[in-house]
C-alpha cells in the first residue's frame, strides 16, 4: 500500500538536530571531522543532540540492534528534535527493520537525513509511513574541510526552503579520502550528466544506494516502484558488472514496468565504471528500453553530494544536448 507523502516541517535557524548511529559509531570519525562538522552546524544556527549510544563500538563498529533502534524511536518521539541526521554509513541499519515503530515515526513526522547503507532506513520509513525521508549528507559529510559548499548548499535548499527548483550540475568533482588528509585533495573535472536514453519523465523519487536497496526486495519494507523516477549509486566495490546485475534485479521487481526514468549517480574512480560500459548494461536491459536513463549525475559516494527527497517528486527532461532535472 502507496501512503499519501507527509512532508517534514522545514528547518531552519534554531532547530535542533538530534545525531543518531543506525550503522556505523560515531566513534569512526575523528576529532578534527567532528570539530568541522560541529562548527559547520553552529553557523547555520542548528543545535545538535546526540543519541545515546552514538558511540559505542563493536567489532563492527557499530552496536546492539537495541541500541540503535532505541536512539531512533527517542529521536523520533522527543518534540523538542525537528531533524535526524545518521552519523555515517556502514552495513547493517536493515537489522533494525523488524523492531522499528512505524506508528510512532509516523506520528512524528521530521526531517531524516543520511545516504548510503541508510537507504535501508530512508525507504523503508517512506514506505510504511508516507514521509519525505532524504537521502544527502550525514554528519560525518559535515566534517569534509575543502570544496564542500555546494554540498551545503544544496541541503540547505531541500531542509530548509523545499520547493521546486532545477538541480544545478557541477562541472568538478572529488573522489580522494578527504577523512585521511583533508589538505592533499583533487577536484576533477567532469563532462556533465550522461545522456543514456533519451526522454521526458516525471515521477516520485525513490532510491539511494543500489546494493541497500537491494536488501529490500521480497520485502514489506520496499517502497513501490510504480510511477517512480529511480535514483541509483554505488561505491567503489559495484563494479560494473555487479552493477549490472542489481539493476537487473531490480528492473524484475513487481511495479517495475510503471517506473518512469533512472538517475545514476557518479562512480567513484575505482569502481571502473565508463560510460560506454554503462551504455551497454542499460541497452541490453529491455526493462529500460522506452525508459529515459541519465547517469553521471552530483550524487553517490563523490563529492558533491546532492539532497534528494524520498518520496519527493521528479521532473526529467533528457535530450542529446543534455539534461534538465527538476526536484522537489
Amino acid at each position: 500500500m502507496q501512503h499519501e507523502p507527509i512532508q517534514p516541517k522545514p528547518l531552519g535557524p534554531g532547530s535542533h538536530i538530534r545525531v543518531v548511529a543506525p550503522s556505523r559509531s560515531l566513534a569512526v570519525i575523528s576529532t578534527e571531522a567532528r570539530s568541522i562538522a560541529d562548527r559547520r552546524f553552529a553557523e547555520m544556527g542548528l543545535t545538535l543532540s546526540f543519541g545515546e549510544h552514538v558511540e559505542a563500538s563493536d567489532q563492527f563498529d557499530s552496536t546492539t540492534i537495541e541500541n540503535r533502534v532505541d536512539d531512533l524511536h527517542a529521536a523520533f518521539a522527543d518534540s523538542t528534535v525537528d531533524g535526524i541526521l545518521t552519523v555515517i554509513g556502514g552495513h547493517n541499519s536493515n537489522q533494525m527493520l523488524p523492531y522499528l515503530d512505524w506508528e510512532l515515526i509516523g506520528s512524528n513526522p521530521k526531517a531524516f537525513c543520511g545516504y548510503s547503507d541508510i537507504t535501508a532506513l530512508s525507504c523503508a520509513i517512506h514506505a510504511h509511513t508516507g514521509l519525505v525521508t532524504y537521502s544527502g549528507p550525514d554528519y560525518s559529510t559535515f566534517g569534509v574541510q575543502r570544496h564542500f559548499e555546494r554540498t551545503r548548499r544544496w541541503f540547505v535548499d531541500a531542509l530548509f526552503h523545499p520547493a521546486r527548483r532545477e538541480v544545478e550540475h557541477s562541472d568538478t568533482w572529488s573522489d580522494d579520502p578527504w577523512f585521511l588528509d583533508q589538505d592533499d585533495r583533487t577536484v576533477r573535472s567532469t563532462d556533465g550528466p550522461w545522456v543514456l536514453s533519451p526522454g521526458n519523465a516525471s515521477g516520485r523519487l525513490i532510491g539511494g544506494n543500489l546494493c541497500t536497496l537491494s536488501l529490500l526486495q521480497g520485502t514489506e519494507h520496499m517502497p513501490g516502484l510504480d510511477s517512480s523516477v529511480l535514483f541509483l549509486e554505488d561505491d567503489h566495490l559495484s563494479f560494473p558488472a555487479n552493477f549490472d546485475r542489481q539493476l537487473t534485479s531490480l528492473s524484475q521487481q513487481p511495479g517495475f514496468a510503471g517506473v518512469r526514468a533512472v538517475l545514476i549517480g557518479r562512480f567513484q574512480v575505482e569502481a571502473g565504471m565508463t560510460r560506454a560500459m554503462l551504455q551497454q548494461i542499460v541497452g541490453s536491459n529491455r526493462a529500460l528500453a522506452d525508459v529515459p536513463v541519465v547517469a553521471n549525475l552530483d550524487f553517490g559516494h563523490t563529492d558533491p553530494l546532492l539532497t534528494i527527497p524520498v518520496g519527493g517528486q521528479a521532473r526529467v527532461v533528457a535530450t542529446a544536448d543534455g539534461c534538465t532535472l527538476d526536484i522537489e
